[in-house]
């Protein structure tokens, strides 16, 4: 089965998936039991940074034994257990350990500091945190100190914190860990058959319907929100996604991709075990050659990555040394592929079935992805055609669907809708409808063919001088210059026109190009209004981990720049 409904559209920009095959109805411990029964064996987690390599007959029992060891501290159904840490083994095994208890896990982002640490959880009430001792620049074990000075004097007894109230326990990757806090390992004790029994007993109290994952919003408007996701919801767009990439027992995936978002614990982890893949986790967090090395050793079959990831890699001085014979297909996701770096990813990276997937994480997240034998110029024009089970329309400022090829927002509903914001009714009804559709706030079409193409955001539209200007048309034209790199494109307040265009440009390696050069490309090649007033050279571009440009931040900072100038 195909990700699409291969029927043209009868001229409204309303379309649904296929339906033939049903849903999956499983919690994620019934998932991976039933793969663990299956191919005990086989290979299921590679972590090289690590030196860590499991079987899932392995990954089961190391996931049961942190289970038991979370549940005999106090963590019971649909209490929430935050994440806070990179890539580790650690990530993986909390993930599907909370699941077996029925605990939902709360993805905190790893580049968080304080403030938006405390605000997260309190948002949720996370009566548990599990993390790393420290990432990077960030010194996770003395952040939580900070926040919890409770924590150096509370002894064998559960943490009661002034600022953290909820907060019981804190669980870090260190087995040395600092005053107040408990080792992950000591928790991971070997499962005596008591200890199965009450798994077991959970196990059967567990529904698919029921939450098991609050993932934030990435922050691309500045305000996180918990949304509030269910069993069924990840799992069977864990299993949509990797069907669409023809995945089988056979396939290695890389995994460079951040986990505590659904690219990569949907998309990945999740994805692998609904096939008896293998996950391949390169590294605690990006880095272009530990990918490449890590595929090529690996023999790798599958890739995930953003279009940057994708960028950097290919520009790497050494990438021509690294056997990537093994590899077939993958996803490009959080961000629109320039068709240059699309060619270089099938041709260069041997991954002639790579695909394009567009969703958002209160859709679980996928809703549209292109086929692994759809042509280059829809792969880099289009997301590809729509996910099983999931119904789509596009309509305008009135709320009516509108014609294909005819710009609109963009509304989904089906299975993967979310359940809501976590405890935030005022934001769930203003994003979901009383018919059940998610308004997503991106811009699209559809075509005839039930292509769609993700032409903007709502918000991002500048109004400038009375002219509608689309930031991705030019973002898209930008790319067409030869010394661009990447590019975003947003506006900014001016007296006259009420906004004006704005570009901000990474140059490709050894070039000098200047706004001059950019402005003179630009005339009388698109229409004068679009023409960025201002244009800004930047070493790199703040995103969210998962790929998405934060033009919130570019806004301000320019804004700032401007009036300082």
């Amino acid at each position: 089965m195909t990700a699409t409904a291969r029927a043209p559209l009868n001229g409204l920009s309303h379309v649904t998936g296929d339906t033939s095959a049903p849903l999956w109805n499983l919690t994620i411990p019934q998932m991976l039991a039933d793969t663990a029964a299956r191919l005990p064996d086989h290979e299921a987690a590679v972590f090289p940074a690590q030196n860590e390599r499991l079987t899932y007959a392995e990954l089961a029992l190391r996931v049961d034994a942190l289970a038991a060891g979370l549940h005999r501290l106090g963590i019971a159904k649909g209490d929430r257990v935050g994440i806070w840490s990179p890539n580790r083994l650690e990530w993986l095994l909390t993930q599907f350990a909370t699941a077996r208890i029925g605990a939902i896990l709360v993805c905190i982002n790893p580049a968080y500091r304080l403030a938006e640490m405390e605000y997260a959880l309190n948002k949720v009430g996370c009566k548990a945190l599990v993390m790393a001792s420290r990432f990077k620049s960030s010194d996770y074990a003395g952040m939580i100190s900070t926040l919890t000075p409770e924590l150096a004097r509370k002894g064998s007894d559960t943490l009661a914190a002034e600022r953290l109230p909820a907060l019981r326990h804190v669980i870090v990757m260190d087995d040395t860990p600092p005053p107040g806090m408990l080792a992950f390992s000591a928790l991971c004790t070997p499962l005596d058959q008591a200890d199965r029994e009450t798994l077991d007993a959970i196990a059967q109290t567990l529904a698919p319907e029921e939450p098991i994952n609050i993932q934030f919003t990435s922050g691309t408007t500045g305000s996180p929100k918990g949304a509030c996701l269910t069993h069924r919801n990840i799992v069977n767009n864990a299993h949509f996604v990797t069907q669409t990439l023809a995945f089988t027992q056979e396939d290695r995936l890389c995994i460079p991709v951040p986990f505590y978002h659904c690219f990569g614990m949907v998309m990945g982890t999740l994805g692998c075990v609904t096939k008896g893949a293998v996950m391949v986790v390169p590294g605690e967090g990006f880095d272009p050659q530990d990918t490449l090395e890590t595929v090529a050793r690996e023999r790798c079959t599958a890739l995930y990555g953003v279009p940057t990831m994708f960028v950097n890699m290919l520009e790497l001085p050494t990438f021509s040394t690294y056997d990537l014979s093994h590899l077939r297909t993958g996803i490009m996701a959080g961000a629109p592929c320039p068709i240059e770096v699309m060619r270089q990813v099938q041709s260069r990276m041997n991954m002639h079935g790579v695909t394009i997937a567009y969703g958002m994480t209160e859709t679980s997240p996928v809703s549209f992805q292109s086929n692994l034998d759809d042509p280059l110029e829809k792969r880099v024009s289009s997301v590809g055609r729509i996910h099983p089970h999931v119904e789509v329309k596009i309509v305008d400022e009135a709320g009516q669907t509108v014609p294909v090829d005819t710009q609109g927002e963009l509304l989904t509903r089906g299975y993967s809708v979310m359940q809501g914001y976590w405890n935030d009714p005022e934001q769930t009804t203003a994003s979901i409808d009383a018919e059940g559709w998610m308004h997503t706030g991106d811009l699209a079409t559809l075509d005839r063919d039930g292509y769609c193409a993700i032409t903007g955001r709502v918000k991002d539209m500048i109004l400038r001088g009375g002219e509608n200007v689309y930031p991705r048309e030019i973002e898209e034209f930008l790319y067409t210059h030869p010394d661009v790199s990447q590019v975003q494109v947003f506006g900014i307040p001016d007296r006259r026109l009420g906004e004006i265009v704005c570009a901000w440009i990474v140059r490709k390696p050894g070039s000098t190009v200047s706004q001059e050069d950019i402005t003179d490309y630009c005339r009388n090649r698109i229409a004068h209004y679009k023409v960025p007033a201002h244009v800004s050279f930047r070493s790199e571009l703040p995103m969210t981990v998962t790929g998405k440009p934060q033009k919130f931040i570019m806004r301000d900072q320019m804004m700032a720049e401007l009036q300082q100038s």
